[in-house]
């Protein structure tokens, strides 16, 4: 398997805070989406600034695509496109403007594109940044980091706060920039719904450390959540589930093959999992 991006060992720490990235491992395969999932504060922004190299990890590799990210592997950046959930563009230019800028400093800005996108997303050319709904200026940067010759994109919670039909919008653009197969996402979110839709792996992070990487289709399709009596909690074997939380009289197992669980276990009831379901239990359940 080809690999758009490669994680490796990632650790960070910070003198005197009580988090870090914990050896934080995970890959990318090109051609895929892959969710990238936690609570607030479990590491995520902080993988993605290390990735992009904006935050000096303390150890670990980080390769994209088969090379290692370094602060000098410009012909590396110009490749991937970035979208954060708050925009930094200057306030007073317009689209048009934009396009403008980008073009002396991307090597592969492609303007037909750009205006291609902007036109398709509704975006207004003429109207300064600071004047664009928050749903405008996520379609402005979503249009800008496809036009400059992307292969990557790594986005930061790119359809927080937006309505559902704009959030439609920016997950048919997610679908349609990886039908070219060396193209990949990194997609950093709350809204699992929308991961659910578009996303092919899902990795979760909890307290700088990796949970589990896995693909969406068994998370939904095998995957289940087992609701046990505390005497058939007691009865199961550990290596039978992955994690386990008590909810009043009432135990919920995460395990990993709801079809082989059910036959082995008749008596007890094995529901679908959601992602945010199996995360909540990544989290807070015992494991």
């Amino acid at each position: 398997m080809i690999y758009s991006l490669e994680v490796s060992n990632l650790s960070k720490r910070y003198p005197g805070a009580t988090f870090s990235l914990d050896n934080v491992s995970f890959a990318v395969p090109q051609g895929s989406i892959m969710g990238f999932v936690g609570e607030n504060g479990a590491g995520k922004t902080t993988t993605i600034n290390c990735i992009l190299n904006t935050l000096k990890p303390d150890s670990g590799v980080i390769k994209i695509f088969g090379e290692e990210m370094t602060e000098a592997r410009t012909d590396i950046r110009n490749h991937i496109g970035v979208v954060f959930d708050a925009i930094n563009f200057p306030e007073t230019l317009t689209a048009n403007r934009l396009a403008s800028v980008f073009k002396d400093i991307y090597h592969h800005w492609d303007s037909d594109l750009f205006r291609q996108l902007i036109d398709r997303l509704k975006v207004p050319a003429d109207v300064r940044i600071k004047d664009l709904s928050r749903g405008m200026t996520m379609k402005l940067a979503t249009a800008a980091a496809f036009s400059h010759g992307a292969r990557l994109l790594i986005l930061d919670e790119p359809t927080s706060g937006l309505d559902p039909v704009v959030r439609e919008e920016m997950l048919d653009l997610f679908l349609e920039f990886v039908e070219n197969e060396e193209h990949s996402i990194l997609m950093s979110s709350h809204i699992t719904s929308d991961l659910e839709k578009v996303a092919d792996y899902i990795t979760f992070i909890h307290n700088g450390k990796i949970m589990l990487t896995e693909e969406k289709d068994a998370l939904l399709y095998q995957y289940g959540i087992a609701r046990c009596r505390s005497e058939q909690f007691q009865a199961l074997d550990k290596s039978e589930y992955l994690a386990a939380r008590k909810r009043g009289l009432q135990i919920d197992v995460l395990v990993p093959d709801k079809q082989r669980f059910s036959g082995q276990h008749r008596d007890i009831t094995v529901d679908n999992a959601t992602i945010d379901e199996i995360m909540v239990l990544l989290v807070k359940g015992d494991q």
